[in-house]
């Protein structure tokens, strides 16, 4: 992404290490930027996809890489990213990380204080749930980053985590220990937490993430990423439209939630802001692979609504998608041929899904479980206004993120995968085995966000 503006980083080569890297979200970003990045991630089919993305990758368990193999990661590594596993803090979850709040910051302040690794693993193996611990990966990579043995390693400069709403508290308590007390060596950092909704960012739906940006003091005071797009509010629907809309939908969508429409998206207002991004937008017209959708739909989407599980939320083209989550190939799409037609069409390809989320068409998805890949991910453009933010760089150009990705060529496949799995074709013993994984992450929506996340 580029700017008319001559511009300088804060770093002068920055590198991102992503943990918890799933398909490519913040990587995606970071190649938009210019940014290298390294990514370290479990999951065998979002690894496949990565190295069809050309992508560098470790498949491996970020845990497993800070205990055995630190100080193999390059040196010169001075940006610490990445999104862990939301699935017991996600109110679509059973909610073990919510109720272990508490905990959590305690082990932050054990962590701060320079508490041995096994003391602390075996402690955190008394945890409801061990995912959980994950949340605490971040910092024990900055404070590993501490302790290495290697003269040209030193503590990260910046520090960019994104998750659900629910870890703001976890986030603010990372801010806390990080600006006063500081990593076990001294490194103190100055912090900025808020939770950011992703249209805002000109991202086409409706996603609420919990956002820390954090700067090695004297680097200068971090901010947040100016908002470019205004935010969706539904508003009070008006009750003659809708009892219009229902005569044309029924009796295909009885008892779904018709979602009011916002006042006319090409009004920017007195905010100066863009307009949300809507999905007939970001959808209607044919860019690589991606045949456009130019007839008026309607989507339903696959979880519950106002609070009851058995209705379903419905969306027009004309706005944002709901968060997309594992559960879009579930979607059903509608569309609207006339005042009085609606049919069934086609349900969202991957690679509209994957539009969706900002990733660029073409984005070559792999493996198995694509649309839970899809709905894990962060939204490529809002990472790149997270990055952009931390390393003072202007607003990133949206243009660059919707123009067809080139994937990797066989050649370049084959090379990332000996380096992230050991083998040109396959995987090797040093890979994770998902068996290993407690509990599995393999149940319908293990991962996934509610609409209101």
């Amino acid at each position: 992404m580029t700017s008319a503006a001559p511009h300088q980083s804060i770093l002068d080569k920055p590198f991102v290490l992503d943990l918890f890297a799933g398909p490519g979200g913040l990587d995606v970003a970071g190649h938009a930027l210019d940014v290298p990045s390294l990514g370290i991630e479990w999951d065998r089919s979002a690894c496949l996809t990565r190295y069809a993305a050309g992508l560098d990758t470790l498949h491996a368990d970020v845990s497993a890489v800070r205990r055995e193999a630190f100080e193999s990661l390059p040196p010169e590594i001075n940006i610490l990213a990445g999104g862990p596993p939301c699935q017991t803090y996600s109110v679509a979850g059973k909610g073990a990380g919510r109720k272990a709040l508490e905990e959590v910051k305690g082990y932050i302040e054990r962590l701060m204080a320079g508490a041995p690794d096994d003391e602390i693993d075996a402690d955190l193996e008394q945890l409801t749930d061990p995912r959980t611990a994950l949340v605490l990966e971040p910092l024990r990579y900055a404070i590993q980053a501490t302790r290495s043995a290697n003269r040209d390693r030193r503590p990260y400069d910046v520090i960019v985590l994104e998750q659900v709403p629910a870890v703001v508290a976890v986030w603010n308590h990372y801010a806390k220990v990080l600006r006063e007390t500081g990593l076990p060596d001294g490194t103190k950092y100055e912090v900025v937490v808020d939770v950011l909704a992703t249209e805002t960012y000109g991202v086409p739906q409706t996603r609420s993430r919990a956002v820390l940006i954090a700067r090695r003091v004297g680097l200068g005071r971090p901010s947040l990423p100016p908002p470019t797009h205004r935010a969706y509010e539904a508003k009070v629907w008006n009750r003659e439209a809708a009892e219009a809309a229902n005569a044309v939908l029924q009796p295909t969508l009885d008892d779904q939630d018709m979602e009011p429409l916002d006042s006319d998206p090409a009004d920017s207002g007195a905010s100066g802001l863009a307009p949300w991004r809507s999905m007939g937008e970001t959808l209607a017209y044919p860019v690589g692979g991606h045949p456009g959708r130019r007839t008026p739909f309607l989507v339903r989407s696959n979880y519950g609504s106002s609070g009851l599980p058995g209705r379903r939320g419905v969306r027009t083209d004309r706005q944002p998608a709901a968060t997309v989550t594992g559960r879009i190939s579930r979607f059903v799409v509608f569309e609207h041929l006339d005042e009085h037609v609606v049919r069934e069409g086609a349900r969202f390809s991957m690679n509209e899904a994957g539009m969706l989320q900002s990733f660029p068409p073409d984005y070559p998805w792999s493996g198995t479980a694509q649309a839970q890949q899809v709905g894990n991910a962060v939204p490529p453009l809002f990472g790149a206004h997270l990055l952009s933010a931390a390393l003072g760089l202007p607003v990133p150009d949206p243009d660059v993120l919707r123009r067809p990705w080139v994937p990797a060529t066989k050649e370049e496949q084959a090379k990332l995968r000996s380096h992230g799995c050991g083998l040109a074709d396959s995987c090797t013993a040093r890979c994770p085995d998902p068996a290993d994984q407690a509990p599995a992450r393999s149940s319908a929506g293990a991962r996934a966000e509610s609409e209101a996340d």
